[in-house]
């Protein structure tokens, strides 16, 4: 058992967030305390594919729904999705399931990952939990994604194209929303026991509940795994003896909230991480990993006295610390080893306060206004960057048309300017808009800019025999719009759209010079447009005893001198299929992905092609007792035991210091079970 201390910034965050909890709550404290608790908004599905209004929502659990509404198309993955597909992390399900999202783990679960959202880079994607914002503003390029699993979702929601007006920096091509285990009005929980062909042990648990006008809900994880072999056989030195990449990942989390009137609600949420994880590498290595662990803390006010008026208010505190260990074999010397980097500290604090509060009074225009506080510090010991600590000030606002305004139509237009303590200041717009032509029939779209704040890394790096930053670079710039068209056949069970999206980036951050005096790569913001160009296409099918899907994407994303970004696929696409029948105790799931080619620069031999495989993953289930309590999940992953790289490296061989290129390889064919009992 980890034993978790709160240290004296995180106390001084609890503080922080229950002053502003506690006058938050002296302004309203006019509201009356009901004897009732309210109830929870209903899950049930609808009948065919319907875009249903779900009402009762909190502001910011709602706030998905409000800008699909306003023309952002949002994709959501519910619980029951992933629990049919057996995924084990975050990577695995939105591999599979997500529309238009490209993501490739470097080799298996909770590891990096390459991303691309409608052909973006992997740094134009805001990532969050329970709208917490979780992106590494260390490294632009490291994702939190290999430190989630999959069992604590209750669904994961996709908004594609732009989405910095009321979510800031790094929402460039979109936003994903991990969210957690929901409330429940009965109890409700369930624990799962499993493992699969590569040494992996799997268990996950969770129990939620309300008793009068509190509600809880506790989950917690833990996936242990020898791992798979991460390159081919013919890339690995001698020198490296470490062929598996092994992890161990735990979670455990709760909620609270309570409703102290009809009108009123507090909640907090507390979530803990922590993982080992095998960093592989084909040569010298004889050990390596990542220690690390991560706290998400935050604590929220919503309050909803009437249809026409919604306030809520959030402060969160993040911490994030990782610790690199490399141990090498000596060439040359067998059983002698080097120490590379003994528990080498890395990692960053980002905590801050939202307030949001959205109003309409008669006919007039539906109007939102909020505050955003940033404040992040970060450093890393092994790469040199120093402590050093960033705030960042924002505010925003959008006004869209009420619903009884434009028969069939609603449209938003929204500003947003944030001010950060280093570098420029950035100011964005966004239009948006829906408009249902028939009742099978739409349009919409969005347009505006984003931005990009510059990284701990790209303002205060200052390794001597490596890069140094700037701390006056200006953020990226992007301008974006996505349009698309779709409709419905057959009773709204079938569902069509096409979509086109346009992206250009300015400011670009990247290295911009050299230092020949201290030997240092410069941080700059590079000349140049990047265009990103493409189209998607999303057809749907819901039925009784079925589902299915099928997306494509094509992303033309090229920076100066016309070439394809790295690791951006230009072709991707992605079917799935469930058979669910309600009169049978079975079910089955079926899901094939497809990456086109993709291109990696800076290799010894300059830039080199890879990609252009396709992946098929088989999963069913079956229920041993009428009230489907008891389940066993069997997945098979890479059905064809397809060998594909999914990104590509570059080593020294032992024999004379030569470079070449390696590969690091997706997942190979993998059986796993697992038991759930639902109670």
């Amino acid at each position: 058992m980890t034993n978790v201390h709160f240290s004296a910034g995180q106390r001084r965050a609890v503080s922080y967030l229950t002053a502003a909890m506690l006058m938050l709550y002296e302004s309203i404290a006019f509201a009356q305390v009901s004897p009732s608790a309210p109830p929870e908004p209903s899950t049930a599905p609808p009948a065919g594919l319907e875009e249903v209004v779900v009402t009762g929502l909190k502001l910011e659990e709602n706030l998905p729904g409000i800008l699909e509404q306003q023309g952002t198309r949002v994709d959501t993955i519910s619980a029951q999705q992933i629990a049919n597909g057996g995924y084990v992390d975050m990577t695995q399900t939105l591999q599979s399931l997500a529309p238009g999202l490209f993501i490739s783990p470097k080799n298996g679960p909770f590891d990096y990952v390459d991303v691309s959202l409608q052909g973006s880079r992997t740094t134009d994607l805001l990532w969050l939990v329970d709208g917490v914002r979780i992106n590494n503003r260390l490294y632009a390029g490291t994702t939190p994604l290999d430190t989630l699993p999959s069992a604590m979702v209750e669904r994961i929601e996709i908004l594609e194209g732009g989405q910095a007006l009321f979510y800031g920096t790094e929402a460039a091509a979109g936003a994903v929303n991990i969210v957690t285990k929901a409330f429940s009005n009965t109890p409700d929980g369930a624990v799962s026991l499993g493992g699969d062909t590569n040494d992996s042990g799997h268990f996950d648990g969770y129990f939620r509940d309300t008793l009068g006008r509190s509600h809880f809900v506790l989950y917690a994880d833990a996936d242990l795994s020898s791992g798979f072999q991460p390159f081919r056989t013919q890339d690995y030195q001698p020198s490296s003896t470490d062929h598996h990449r092994a992890y161990a990942v735990y979670t455990f989390g709760g909620k609270y909230a309570y409703d102290v009137t009809d009108d009123l609600r507090l909640s907090v949420l507390y979530q803990y991480d922590w993982a080992k994880l095998d960093y592989a590498q084909p040569q010298l290595v004889q050990q390596a990993w990542n220690d690390r662990n991560e706290q998400i803390l935050s604590g929220k006010i919503d309050y909803t006295p009437s249809d026409n008026f919604q306030l809520f208010a959030k402060g969160y505190y993040h911490d994030w610390a990782s610790h690199y260990t490399e141990y090498d074999n000596v060439v040359g010397s067998p059983g002698q080893l080097a120490t590379v980097e003994n528990h080498g500290p890395w990692g960053y604090t980002d905590y801050g306060l939202n307030v949001l509060s959205r109003f309409q009074f008669g006919s007039a225009l539906d109007t939102v206004v909020g505050y955003d506080f940033q404040r992040y510090s970060g450093s890393d010991a092994v790469l040199v960057i120093r402590q050093s600590t960033e705030s960042v000030n924002a505010v925003f606002g959008q006004i869209a048309t009420p619903p009884d305004l434009i028969d069939n139509a609603k449209f938003a237009l929204g500003v947003r300017y944030n001010a950060p303590s280093f570098g420029q200041s950035a100011t964005l717009g966004t239009l948006s808009g829906k408009y249902d032509m028939t009742s099978d029939l739409f349009v919409r779209g969005q347009g505006g800019t984003a931005f990009r704040l510059p990284t701990a890394e790209e303002l205060f790096a200052n390794d001597p025999d490596d890069e140094r930053g700037d701390p006056n670079l200006k953020p990226e710039k992007s301008t974006n719009i996505n349009l698309s068209v779709g409709g419905y056949a057959d009773a709204h069970h079938l569902k069509w759209e096409v979509i086109g999206f346009i992206r250009n980036i300015s400011n670009l951050i990247s290295y911009g010079g050299f230092d020949a005096a201290t030997d240092q790569a410069l941080f700059a913001n590079i000349p140049g447009i990047v265009h990103v160009r493409g189209g998607e296409l999303d057809l749907t099918a819901e039925f009784t005893d079925y589902t299915a899907n099928f997306n494509y994407t094509y992303s033309h994303s090229v920076q100066a001198g016309g070439q394809q970004i790295d690791r951006v696929p230009m072709q991707q696409s992605k079917a799935s299929f469930d058979y669910h029948p309600e009169n049978l105790p079975f079910g089955v799931t079926a899901t094939v992905v497809y990456v086109g080619n993709e291109y990696q620069s800076g290799l010894w031999d300059g830039r080199e092609q890879y990609g252009n495989y396709a992946v098929f993953d088989l999963a069913g289930r079956v229920f041993l007792d009428d009230d489907r309590r008891q389940i066993i999940s069997v997945r098979l992953e890479n059905v064809f035991g397809q060998q594909y790289a999914s990104s590509l490296g570059t080593a020294e061989r032992d024999s004379d210091g030569s470079n070449y290129t390696y590969w690091n390889l997706g997942a190979p064919r993998t059986f796993s079970a697992r038991y759930t009992y639902k109670f």
